[in-house]
């Protein structure tokens, strides 16, 4: 067993405390960009294509860099990649808050991207710092804080371009993120190289190309068209390099992801449920604001702007928050497999609300109140999961897949759902009614997909220190 080193400070607070301001910062980045593409496109003065890009480059570049930097956090200390995430948060901020052209501010995003690492490495910190009793509920925090970090995002995009203008999204990140990463060169612990294997840089290469061409063709099928080569050829090469990656990170002896963790019962299902939960965040996020934003003469829609088009997201951060706060105890009492069931059902409730229950705005404050209780519960259940079956090595880079596995669920839920919405246009050229209705509902079969995954679950994770968890991790 590795030597345990002493944390930088005893005070668990003050860890939990620099660690949760570091997740909040980075997903609070992520959300804070959307709502304010149209203004930052005449800011830059580019084209409607162009500006996607800044919020494609930001996503490839966290589902690349998550299990990487995961990797390289078991490998040689998750506090020093917690402090160089942050430093690239605040650096990648600083070029976007600078940048003249769409292209330096892509270039910026990319380099924000880095820090997609950070709650997977938040919760290899805590393993190492808490003891197993305050473990769970400190992950439960951690994955709750995360959940909500985007929508806080959504919520002050509005009020804080309006107040100090559009590059202040970027220049607070950057602030942030650079006092945190000060903070957390204090206060996080010192952790121990847990893995001295070198990392395989032949995998991680497979890795990143299968991801990119994965992800580039989802996110841009709803411009190139489905049946385009342009998405087509690309989604052909992914899955090749994809079979290409799992061939060789088995026969690998210092794999980036070991395929014998991937194999064990609790940790494949919670990464499938973590995709098709996934699917339903992004594509409700994503859609939600336009559908409200949509004037009313339309026949649907409250005609809101961006600021009370974030605030009507707003309940879901809060439930969001306090469920995740909640799930360690539902978890203890009724099981892992039986919370999640509950989560996965009151996604699908959620759904289906705002599928054929749209005309008041009651009625949106319900459906995204169940929907972040599904959330909250349901993303922080999972990682307690993750935690408490891998080995203690494994727990950055297993809990960085199963963000990626959110982040490519997202990624086809927004890539579907905007099919489905532009496929019913009204006269006058706008998304139709049906077109929301039928995506939604679409939400709502996945959480259906979800739930009957759930009862592939084990009840209870099997501790990693116990001789069951021990033989399933090597794979005898």
């Amino acid at each position: 067993m590795p030597t345990r080193l002493a944390p930088r400070t005893t005070n668990p607070t003050a860890i939990l405390a620099v660690l949760l301001l570091a997740v909040l910062t980075f997903t609070m980045s992520q959300g804070l960009i959307g709502p304010v593409l149209p203004t930052l496109r005449q800011d830059v003065d580019t084209t409607p294509t162009m500006i996607t890009w800044v919020m494609t480059a930001f996503l490839l570049s966290a589902s690349v860099f998550t299990p990487i930097a995961g990797r390289l956090g078991d490998r040689y200390g998750k506090d020093r990649a917690v402090i160089a995430s942050l430093i690239a948060l605040a650096v990648g901020s600083g070029v976007c808050a600078v940048a003249t052209d769409v292209e330096v501010m892509i270039l910026g995003r990319i380099i924000q991207g880095i820090c997609g690492a950070v709650l997977p490495l938040t919760y290899g910190v805590l393993r190492d710092a808490f003891s197993p009793r305050q473990l769970p509920g400190a992950v439960s925090l951690a994955a709750a804080v995360g959940g909500v970090g985007g929508g806080v995002g959504v919520v002050l995009a509005g009020p804080l371009s309006v107040a100090f203008g559009v590059r202040s999204l970027f220049w607070i990140p950057a602030l942030l993120a650079a006092a945190t990463a000060a903070l957390a060169g204090v206060v996080v612990p010192r952790s121990p190289a847990r893995d001295s294997r070198p990392v395989s840089w032949l995998t991680t290469a497979l890795l990143a190309a299968w991801l990119i061409a994965l992800l580039v063709p989802l996110t841009q099928a709803s411009r190139w068209g489905w049946s385009s080569p342009a998405v087509i050829t690309p989604l052909v090469a992914a899955t090749a390099l994809a079979c290409a990656w799992v061939a060789a990170e088995s026969r690998s002896a210092r794999p980036l992801v070991d395929m014998r963790m991937m194999r064990i019962p609790a940790v494949w299902t919670t990464n499938l449920v973590s995709l098709l939960f996934g699917f339903g965040l992004f594509a409700v996020t994503a859609f939600l604001p336009t559908f409200v934003q949509t004037p009313t003469a339309a026949g649907y829609g409250f005609g809101a702007g961006v600021t009370q088009a974030g605030l009507m997201l707003l309940p879901m951060s809060v439930t969001t928050l306090l469920a995740g706060l909640a799930s360690t105890q539902l978890t203890r009492y009724l099981g892992s497999r039986t919370t999640l069931m509950g989560a996965c059902t009151l996604y699908v409730a959620a759904c289906v609300l705002l599928a054929f229950g749209h005309e008041h705005r009651w009625q949106i404050y319900l459906a995204v109140t169940l929907l972040g209780v599904a959330l909250g519960a349901g993303f922080s259940t999972m990682s307690n999961v993750i935690v408490a079956t891998v080995r203690p090595d494994q727990t950055s880079v297993a809990n960085g897949i199963t963000a990626n596995f959110a982040t490519i669920g997202g990624s086809i839920g927004i890539a579907l759902m905007a099919a489905v919405v532009s496929a019913q246009q009204a006269a006058d050229g706008t998304s139709a009614e049906a077109g929301y209705t039928y995506g939604f509902a679409m939400l709502a079969v996945a959480g259906l997909a979800a739930f009957a995954v759930t009862t592939a679950m084990p009840r209870r994770p099997q501790a990693a220190n116990a001789p069951q968890a021990q033989h399933a991790a090597i794979g005898a």
